[in-house]
């Protein structure tokens, strides 16, 4: 019984030797780290695999943010990462630059991840998008405000109009319509291009002039022969 029970013994010490120094060996280390709030790992902590304890490793701010203060380092202390001591401010874009005939509104702001919405003077129409949005870089669109046209004039038969561009007409220009010897315009003779895009009267027609030549007769018409002696004929003349 005593060996049995010295045997038992030594063997629990020796489980307990192996335990301890199993777990002596064990090195503590931190796990992978992750974005938080508006910071992430850099490229550069993304590449490594091991985090031992002690390690460090820099942070930076996420997309749309940029550092406003703080450290960029975070330590592996205790099997944790320490909290992050950088603070990272949303990107503001500000107000758009001024561009011909265009308006914003910025009813959503003007931080990262906005839009602005865009609009022309009247007479004016957006070419491109109707909206920008704020980016890392500052506002992104390509549109513009151009000038409201009109289809190019029609021709009218037996007449001609005042239009010789190549381009076609835009608001406020005015085509003036003529017409061949022996016809005459029969409607407006000049349409203005409106901020509508239309015009604002139909083109004129050509009516033929028809020319009746108006002859006057003249007769005479005499009194009766019988008249008195002394007496001067009563003549009247027709028309």
């Amino acid at each position: 019984m005593e060996v049995s029970f010295h045997t038992s013994g030594q063997q629990k010490l020796k489980s307990l030797i192996l335990i301890y120094f199993f777990i002596g060996n064990i090195k503590a280390e931190c796990p992978q780290p992750e974005a938080y709030e508006n910071t992430i790992p850099s490229d550069q902590a993304l590449l490594l695999n091991e985090f031992p304890e002690g390690s460090e490793i820099t942070i930076e701010c996420g997309n749309g943010y940029f550092k406003e203060s703080g450290s960029d380092i975070v330590r592996c202390i205790s099997d944790k990462w320490t909290e992050p001591e950088l603070i990272c401010k949303k990107k503001d874009c500000g107000p758009i630059q001024p561009q011909p005939h265009m308006h914003f509104d910025f009813s959503e702001g003007t931080l990262f991840g906005a839009k602005a919405k865009l609009s022309c003077d009247d007479g004016y129409t957006i070419r491109g998008l109707s909206f920008a949005r704020c980016y890392n870089a500052g506002w992104r669109f390509s549109s513009g405000c151009e000038i409201v046209t009109c289809s190019r004039p029609s021709e009218v038969a037996n007449g001609r109009n005042s239009w010789n561009s190549e381009d076609v007409p835009k608001m406020g220009e005015i085509i003036i319509y003529s017409c061949d010897k022996g016809y005459s315009i029969n409607g407006n003779g000049q349409i203005e291009c409106l901020n509508s895009g239309e015009y604002n009267s139909q083109p004129p027609e050509c009516i033929g002039v028809t020319t009746e030549d108006t002859f006057t007769t003249k007769s005479i018409t005499s009194a009766p022969a019988s008249t008195e002696q002394g007496e001067t004929p009563n003549i009247q003349l027709n028309h």
